[in-house]
């Protein structure tokens, strides 16, 4: 097994979480990215091993549009300062994980500067898509561009220039070189014919083949993208919004389906490692999306016990909120520091915890098989297998206390409260309290 079919993610997005400036004034490097160290602590008690970096290189606003991929964002610090938090969270054994946002760029890139200053005569003209001279764009350009969304982000022209797709590589090789990365988020993954992405693929894992390559992915079939010469791994969106909206709706049959069509016995992403979460820095937080938040334990116990690897967005382990707007997404990327969240939910953090701890000591919940034991609209049921061990997540989102039969020829422990189920005749009644989750295992001392 690869380390990241044991790894639990906490996702930060860096100019947020260290309080940067939203405009980049390009002025003297501030070391604000040495807070990610200072968090080390924290990371270890939730049992992370592995931290995911949004955007942290030079850019104007936001860090998606980016100007140097080979140089730190001046609002986050020096290359140097990166390299410090990098060889501290290998030192704690954490992994680290850049977010590789490579389809576009910002207006301040070079190659965009040049075309601007030199026009036909450029030669990085060809660099980006859809360029046209002699048409106006709103923002005054002598030439017609694609952007990404926005004139801001012109997109590259990486599917028809072999020259981008070398300037690509040699980035990639600049960050597994000088910060020793052990991944990488492919930013709009859908947007890179596969043509290329089989090229990255081969070029990073003849570099490294511990390397992670997870492919962000909204909407499409993951099972094209996540192949032995692609991804890794694929962002889970369709569970993503079934497991917050399942509790919302009182409806557990909407993530059943999900899970039974990704990850049964004929399920088409059963032999896929996908990337879980509830909320992340283009999302609502999952304490804003959910209608009754005595339910966020449940969200995240699914999260954590569902086939998959799970990860937890800064911040949301305290139930901190956060909604997207038509203008801007800074509500969904805050600055927080730790002493002032210590005071906030801690009882999900307590239980985030928890299943921080049960997962990384229990392999089945890591590589075990997913089958459906029982399921309503308010109650849910699933099993995981590993080597002849059996694991049962029991959820009950209903206002009552809920009485379920479990077929078992040993007493169940639940791992999240310590409480004993015993068995009589290969049956364990099992009694989970309103709005509450269970995660049972044979207690190997009872064996009938």
């Amino acid at each position: 097994m690869k380390w990241y079919h044991d790894a639990i993610i906490y996702h930060i997005y860096p100019l947020g979480f260290c309080n940067a400036p939203r405009e980049n004034k390009h002025e003297e490097p501030v070391s604000r990215i040495l807070k990610i160290r200072d968090w080390i602590p924290h990371f270890k008690e939730m049992h992370v091993n592995t931290i995911m970096l949004n955007p942290v290189f030079e850019s104007g606003t936001h860090g998606y549009d980016t100007f140097d991929y080979k140089m730190v964002d001046s609002r986050l610090g020096t290359n140097e300062d990166l390299k410090a938090v990098c060889n501290a969270l290998h030192e704690a054994n954490i992994k680290i994980i850049f977010d590789a946002c490579f389809d576009h760029v910002g207006r301040g890139f070079f190659a965009f500067q040049d075309v601007r200053k030199y026009g036909p005569n450029s030669k990085y003209h060809d660099w980006f898509k859809d360029v046209r001279f002699g048409v106006y764009t709103p923002l005054g350009d002598p030439f017609w561009y694609e952007g990404w969304n926005t004139w801001i982000l012109p997109k590259l022209n990486h599917n028809q220039n072999a020259t981008v797709r070398q300037y690509i590589l040699d980035v990639i090789d600049f960050w597994l070189d000088e910060f020793q990365i052990d991944g990488l988020r492919f930013d709009t993954t859908l947007e890179f014919e596969k043509s290329f992405l089989k090229e990255i693929h081969q070029f990073v894992k003849q570099k490294n083949p511990d390397i992670w390559l997870m492919g962000e992915i909204v909407h499409g079939n993951y099972a094209e993208y996540a192949t032995p010469d692609l991804m890794d791994s694929i962002t889970n969106y369709e569970c993503y919004k079934g497991i917050w909206s399942s509790h919302n709706d009182k409806n557990y049959y909407e993530i059943e389906h999900s899970l039974t069509r990704q990850f049964g016995s004929e399920g088409i992403y059963h032999n896929l490692l996908l990337y879980n979460f509830v909320d992340n820095h283009d999302v609502n937080r999952l304490a804003s999306e959910i209608r009754e938040p005595i339910l966020l334990g449940n969200c995240y116990t699914l999260m954590y016990t569902m086939p998959g690897i799970p990860s937890v967005y800064y911040g949301s382990e305290y139930g901190i909120q956060g909604k997207r707007t038509v203008n801007t997404d800074y509500d969904l990327r805050p600055c927080i520091e730790l002493e002032q969240m210590q005071t906030e939910n801690t009882g999900l953090y307590e239980h985030i915890v928890r299943l921080g701890k049960i997962y990384s000591e229990n392999p089945t919940l890591r590589y075990g098989t997913y089958q459906t034991v029982s399921i309503s609209n308010e109650q849910f049921v699933f099993s995981r297998e590993y080597e002849g061990d059996k694991v049962y997540v029991v959820l009950n989102q209903s206002a009552y206390d809920w009485i379920t039969v479990l077929d078992s020829d040993t007493d169940l422990q639940d791992l999240l409260s310590k409480t004993l189920f015993s068995a009589n005749a290969g049956k364990a009644a099992i009694t989970v309290p309103a709005f509450s989750s269970m995660i049972l295992v044979k207690n190997h001392k009872s064996v009938m």
